[in-house]
């Protein structure tokens, strides 16, 4: 299944990097930029556009495609698909795309992009090939094909402009992109370079959890799914063979793996057995399963909310309340909000808590903002310890006689040395090298609730 092309949108909707369209008319990608655009100004919030747009029969498509978008940075990075291409490979790819421009340039913006054309045009060339299949996504391989803006910084610095190799006769700039290029395929291992050396042999695994909910308006669960994946940064020299064990890896469920990790050990005695690629990567990921106790499989929600709201002619008004379920870790960066609807005009509110003995307003009770623009309403709380509530109690104002708010409320929280599936790693064992090697394991978690009320 190919992907057509991928355009990249700044925040006004104008392309500014774009993939060669080489099969298809000049016009073809211009269909998919204005079926967004177009999609987008219908739209009072972005985010109630559809991730999946048709786009009609136009230059040289006689049946129609369809343009799958993400945001990123306050861009809009699409990838065209037509024929029977599957939505869901485009998206992968534009995820697998967004990360690598993450490792890369770390903010991912339209300023940094545009500073960085020539390298964002490379590793376009590198991970989609000219047909619409995706080459190479791992970050770990394309950095030795194509170099990060620092290192490329550094090299041209340090090579002298003029004067070829006295036994090559080529230049210094040239033997070593050369040489990089090379070396990305000289291993026998795909995802591994050889001669791999480090002066400290560690390997360090962070297990993130992200919890996906919805909550009905009499407080029952009606969905709540928590999906991990087990981040990997690994700096060992040689080749090391690694088996990794787990306390009770039956919470893992659908899993996908790395390449490097052996399926067939997996399936048979559920450990990981692998050589890990050099630097950082995603070795697994899978959905937590909870117990068969667990009521219609979903997984408790840590938080107890609660949202009384009124509207009146041109106002409406509102008391919050929030507090936590853990009975020992904290959650950081609490985060609520709610769309009082596009006829908006402001807000006034007040924060207390009780039963916390923490600070005032402003402090550890958080702080409140009405954004004119997306005339959304935003609560953070930067500590929810695990005794005692935090309320906000507010009004807001209308242009319109019968307002109409958003009838959920959007809560994110992050809780750090904490997941939900309690998923342990009991040994990992290190083989066909002699060192010995540093290795830890932490945890962390983060959610996304939709509250109805």
């Amino acid at each position: 299944m190919a992907i057509d092309g991928l355009i990249i949108l700044d925040s006004t909707g104008r392309p500014i990097i774009q993939s060669g369209y080489t099969s298809y008319p000049p016009g073809y990608p211009i269909l998919h930029v204005d079926a967004l655009n177009t999609e987008l100004s219908k739209c009072a919030r972005a985010k109630d556009v559809d991730p999946v747009i048709y786009v009609g029969p136009g230059i040289g498509d006689l049946r129609g495609s369809a343009c799958c978008h993400v945001e990123v940075g306050g861009m809009r990075i699409l990838a065209s698909v037509s024929r029977d291409a599957d939505p869901l490979v485009a998206f992968a790819f534009l995820q697998a795309f967004v990360d690598v421009l993450v490792d890369y340039f770390g903010t991912v913006n339209a300023a940094t992009l545009k500073d960085n054309f020539d390298t964002v045009y490379q590793l376009l060339e590198e991970t989609l090939d000219s047909s619409g299949h995706p080459l190479t996504t791992s970050p770990n391989a394309l950095r030795d094909i194509v170099l990060p803006p620092s290192l490329i910084t550094k090299l041209i610095a340090s090579i002298a402009p003029s004067g070829p190799s006295p036994a090559s006769g080529r230049t210094g700039a040239g033997s070593l992109a050369g040489a990089g290029a090379g070396a990305a395929f000289a291993s026998p291992i795909p995802w591994r370079k050889a001669g791999v050396r480090h002066n400290h042999n560690e390997i360090l695994f962070d297990v993130v959890e992200d919890m996906c909910a919805t909550i009905g308006r009499n407080g029952a669960t009606l969905s709540s799914l928590v999906w991990g994946k087990i981040e990997c940064n690994a700096k060992l020299s040689g080749t090391p063979d690694l088996t990794m064990t787990f306390t009770n890896p039956t919470v893992m469920t659908n899993c996908a793996f790395h390449p490097c990790v052996r399926l067939q050990r997996w399936s048979r005695d559920k450990v990981f057995s692998f050589v890990p690629p050099d630097g950082q990567f995603v070795i697994a990921e899978y959905q937590y399963g909870p117990p068969h106790g667990a009521l219609s499989g979903n997984v408790p929600v840590p938080i107890a909310f609660k949202a009384n709201v009124t509207t009146d002619e041109n106002e409406g008004s509102f008391t919050l309340t929030i507090s936590s379920k853990l009975s020992t870790k904290p959650m950081e960066n609490v985060i609520i909000e709610h769309y009082l609807g596009e006829d908006s005009t402001g807000a006034q509110c007040s924060t207390s808590s009780s039963g916390t003995g923490l600070g005032t307003v402003g402090g550890a009770e958080g702080s409140w903002m009405y954004d004119h623009h997306k005339h959304v309403l935003r609560w953070e709380i930067p500590n929810l310890t695990t005794s005692g509530s935090w309320s906000l109690r507010g009004s807001w104002t209308s242009k319109s006689k019968t307002p109409r708010p958003d009838r959920t409320y959007s809560i994110k929280f992050d809780i750090p040395s904490y997941t939900f599936s309690a998923l342990k790693v009991d040994q990992l064992r290190l083989s066909s090298e002699a060192y010995k090697m540093y290795k830890g394991v932490r945890g962390r978690s983060k959610g996304s609730i939709e509250w109805r009320w």
